[in-house]
């Protein structure tokens, strides 16, 4: 196989891993989209890293809920007379393609304001990334104490999905691709 066709062959796979990065969200995961069961949306959502790519899934029963896309202003005072968009099937599947908030929920009468709302925020940096103050050195006092155990410490950097799984395995995806050269 020439240079150029394991060059185009190794974009390729570059980019199916990059696209296998996204993740997809089952809002309020198996209770799904409702009212029952006192649902907390806004504790669901701040256990995840939502990206752009990410797609969120709104499960529920149409036949007593709908899913609503609205303003900020909407979704503080539950106003549902001109949403950005309305969803109805019971199985709504929604890309996530713009960082910022994503602000959700259901236009029946009175569920927005039991709690059936939902802030979905796609951060520009993500989550895992080190943050400045992280990357400085840390200080330290002394103790008479134990050390606190390898498992209990935080990771400084955290690679996620398939991108870690590319700038792991693209060394010796070169190596090979370059191989036959030497």
């Amino acid at each position: 196989m020439g240079l150029v066709e394991r060059v185009v062959a190794l974009f390729i796979v570059m980019a199916i891993l990059q696209v296998s990065d996204a993740a997809v969200y089952k809002v309020g995961d198996s209770a799904g989209w409702t009212t029952l069961g006192k649902i907390d949306y806004k504790k669901w959502a701040a256990t995840k890293n939502f990206q752009i790519g990410d797609t969120i899934i709104f499960e529920y029963n149409d036949k007593f809920h709908n899913v609503m896309r609205v303003t900020h202003a909407m979704y503080k005072s539950c106003n549902a007379s001109s949403p950005i968009a309305t969803f109805t099937t019971g199985n709504d599947s929604i890309d996530i393609s713009t960082h910022g908030h994503h602000f959700f929920f259901c236009g029946v009468p009175g569920h927005c304001e039991a709690g059936q709302k939902v802030d979905i925020n796609v951060l520009k940096v993500s989550a895992d990334a080190p943050t400045p103050s992280a990357l400085a050195s840390p200080t330290f006092q002394a103790s008479n104490g134990p050390a606190p155990s390898p498992s209990n410490a935080n990771p400084l950097i955290a690679l996620k999905g398939a991108f870690s799984m590319m700038s792991l395995a693209m060394p010796i995806v070169l190596l090979l691709a370059f191989s036959s050269y030497v």
